[in-house]
């Protein structure tokens, strides 16, 4: 006969502030009473203090994604979504990351779960997924036009080096599921420069096939 699991989900708590002189504490008492009603148990706390949301890599964020990778609890909890991060294209890289290696995600204060019985999470997550798209659209044809006009000035763009090591970037993260912070270490770059480049790689290989055609009918 099946017997259904009652062992309690193992829940790891992210918190943010985004300056120093601001504390968690309200957002982790929230949290923690959260886990304890639902019967869950902790099974760490992930803080970073005076790290804006608009930042894809922070440190403690970081270490909560290596070990959804590893795949140290079952769920992760947070007050509210922005706590998590503010930009829709970095969250819902997030989320699907922690999809895919089956961990559940909970913004405590604002009824989101994206637990599989629940039936508003694929909608949600198809949301979320729709207005990252055009979020990241919109950053390519800014990057593009940027990238266009400073070429059609005759100046140089990137660093033509170390090129090949976007496609890394790119494997790295898409496939590995690695942080900005690991693939930057893993590289030896700047850990903006691994959010450019993944941001930039298929937009600056357009413009350079734009610029090269225009010219090539003068």
């Amino acid at each position: 006969m099946y017997m259904k699991n009652t062992e309690p989900i193992s829940t790891a708590i992210y918190a943010r502030v985004s300056t120093s002189d601001q504390h968690c504490e309200n957002q982790l008492r929230e949290v923690r009473e959260y886990v304890t009603r639902h019967g869950w148990k902790i099974a760490g706390e992930y803080v970073d203090e005076g790290f804006s949301g608009a930042k894809a890599s922070r440190p403690a964020l970081d270490r909560l994604m290596a070990d959804a990778a590893k795949r140290k609890f079952d769920c992760v909890a947070v007050w509210k979504i922005d706590r998590f991060g503010r930009s829709v294209l970095h969250l819902n890289q997030q989320l699907e990351v922690l999809t895919r290696h089956g961990i559940r995600f909970v913004a405590t204060s604002q009824g989101i779960d994206t637990d599989k019985s629940n039936p508003t999470a694929s909608f949600l997550l198809q949301i979320l997924a729709a207005v990252a798209m055009f979020e990241r659209e919109i950053i390519r044809e800014r990057t593009l036009s940027g990238i266009c006009a400073a070429q059609a000035a005759g100046k140089h763009v990137g660093r033509p080096k170390r090129v090949f090591r976007r496609d890394d970037v790119v494997r790295l993260r898409d496939k590995e599921g690695l942080s900005w912070r690991a693939i930057a270490a893993k590289l030896e770059l700047p850990v903006m420069t691994v959010v450019d480049a993944y941001n930039t790689f298929q937009s600056e290989k357009e413009c350079t096939k734009s610029v090269g055609s225009k010219q090539a009918r003068k």
